[in-house]
């Protein structure tokens, strides 16, 4: 893949997204998860044989997704030159989700500035995990913000990472990965075996781009210069409360982000009812209000085309 395409591939992410009416490699990926998840739940109920099969999924999927890509890229190049371009474009399109962060924030943004809290909830619901029926105002803003924070590593700047480093096989058997550990890498009754796996494999392979997404955070707030965020609060938080979040990874961007905009991320969430309670972040910060999603995404965008002009420049050097 040549630092070109990379550019085109960024560049049609942010024009088109992810239109609903075309095929896209996630969700096949994610269909494919869900087979195997009634598969193994139809025969298979020991917490050992659960463990083998969902070690399986988590080397075998990602395995299949880079060799399959790589034999159609291969085809693809010998069919034409042209015909190999646009698929490899395309699907390093797909690797991608800037765009789609964008419009699901202001989905929730703009009910929420006109006060349509009904509205805002069922718009976050689609991009959290946690029961939003009964959010707050602040709650739905709070949830959005540390959405884009911690979609900007892995929905956006993690594609850019194993883009530059393996090119397109490398950056789908990513995804392959991060849609494992959201399908399948939680800790409830279900999953804490088979998924344990694919939970460990998810935080490997975010190490790298985590850390990284947190320093453009604060780069992007410092070359912006807006007075909606305070750099040296950003390193501040950065440091203190990263490492407090459950996840080695998603603390990173979340508490850059809160120290930028001086609010408070974490506390409680439920899921499916059960209280479920996360440290804070910036905990001396004001609550979030639904005005902190707008200078989040501005951060999102200006971290996207930093790490897009690194990814890039990393193709090139490659």
């Amino acid at each position: 893949m040549t630092a070109g395409a990379l550019l085109l591939a960024a560049a049609l992410d942010a024009l088109m997204g992810d239109p609903r009416s075309l095929p896209h490699p996630v969700r096949v990926i994610g269909r494919c998860i869900a087979w195997y998840d009634k598969f193994v739940w139809a025969r298979c109920r020991s917490s050992r044989g659960l463990l083998v099969a969902g070690i399986g999924l988590a080397v075998g999927l990602p395995a299949c997704v880079f060799g399959l890509s790589a034999g159609l890229l291969s085809l693809a190049e010998r069919l034409g030159g042209l015909v190999g371009s646009v698929a490899t474009i395309w699907l390093a399109a797909a690797t991608l989700a800037a765009r789609d962060l964008w419009d699901h924030g202001r989905a929730v943004e703009r009910p929420l500035l006109a006060g349509d809290l009904p509205v805002a909830r069922q718009a976050v619901g689609m991009i959290v995990g946690r029961d939003t029926t009964h959010l707050s105002e602040s709650e739905v803003a709070r949830a959005t913000v540390e959405t884009i924070a911690e979609s900007t590593a892995d929905g956006i700047i993690a594609p850019l990472f194993y883009l530059a480093v393996g090119g397109v096989p490398l950056a789908l058997a990513y995804k392959a990965i991060n849609t494992l550990d959201s399908m399948v890498g939680h800790r409830d009754e279900r999953y804490i075996d088979f998924g344990w796996a694919s939970a460990r494999l998810d935080d490997v392979v975010n190490w790298i781009p985590a850390r990284v997404t947190a320093g453009l955070l604060i780069l992007s707030a410092a070359l912006t210069a807006h007075r909606s965020y305070d750099v040296g609060r950003g390193w501040i938080v950065l440091l203190r409360d990263g490492g407090r979040h459950p996840s080695p990874n998603s603390g990173r961007p979340e508490a850059t982000m809160a120290g930028l905009l001086g609010i408070r991320l974490g506390g409680t969430n439920f899921y499916d009812g059960v209280a479920e309670e996360r440290p804070l972040l910036n905990p001396e910060g004001r609550a979030a209000e639904p005005q902190d999603i707008a200078p989040a995404l501005r951060l999102m965008v200006m971290t996207s085309w930093l790490g897009v002009i690194l990814a890039a420049g990393g193709r090139w050097l490659l």
